[in-house]
């Protein structure tokens, strides 16, 4: 649904009129309500990883120390590495990291250089450490911190700008969160919407990207060698 639409559906549950327009009104209800509407897309957005927010990225190794600014790496709506998820392929193996402030500048001190790269990010740069051979393909995911789009899909924001705008985070979760928060702000009781709210928001953390099965016996979908009886009756 669009953000207008959405807008809509909440005035129509808390029962003020409903506008044509939201980001251009000059109703200070509607005003409010795109000022609480980004407050919840923010704070959704900062609640978990959502991998509708999931990146990859792809660079090539230059023989210096740093490898370029994590926004030329990424795009400008860089927000942070996932961890371990970073790995060399050229090299078929994990580029370590992030080392702490202290591990880098005792590397530096100690001039250790190797064998395996490891990095940082300093400055909005990243750095490796030993400087790595140029021309090697690294690969790691990442966060990105906008959680809504233009009606197309193809431009994401970190802010409702227009009207027509859709949201890459559930947006019936962001309509009930919307509810919560106006009832807050005007002082009315918010608790059950809260509620609410909060079972959407688990319920969808819980699913979100699938997850995998924990087992704490035995590999389940191994396959080993030898004779396999199906189950069944094995008369003739």
């Amino acid at each position: 649904m669009s953000l207008l639409t959405m807008v809509t559906q909440v005035c129509r549950r808390i029962g003020i009129v409903a506008p044509n327009a939201v980001v251009s009104s000059a109703d200070p209800q509607i005003i409010q309500l795109l000022a609480l509407a980004n407050e919840e897309g923010e704070e959704l957005a900062n609640r978990y990883p959502w991998q509708a927010m999931r990146q990859q990225a792809t660079f090539t190794t230059v023989a210096t120390e740093s490898q370029g600014t994590m926004t030329a790496l990424t795009g400008a709506d860089f927000k942070y590495i996932v961890n371990e998820t970073f790995y060399n392929r050229s090299l078929r193996r994990p580029v370590f990291g992030p080392l702490s402030d202290s591990d880098w500048q005792n590397l530096k001190a100690m001039q250790i250089n190797g064998p395996w790269n490891q990095f940082r990010i300093r400055g909005g740069e990243m750095l490796f450490i030993p400087v790595p051979a140029a021309g090697q393909d690294c690969y790691f995911e990442w966060q990105s911190k906008n959680w809504c789009s233009d009606s197309t899909g193809a431009t994401t924001r970190s802010a409702w700008g227009a009207d027509d705008d859709i949201g890459i985070l559930d947006e019936t979760i962001m309509l009930h969160g919307l509810i919560w928060r106006w009832k807050s702000v005007k002082g009315f009781d918010y608790a059950e919407d809260m509620a609410k709210y909060e079972r959407l928001v688990d319920d969808a953390t819980a699913r979100d990207g699938g997850k995998p099965i924990l087992n704490g016996s035995a590999n389940r979908f191994d396959v080993y060698p030898g004779v396999l009886v199906p189950s069944g009756s094995w008369a003739p």
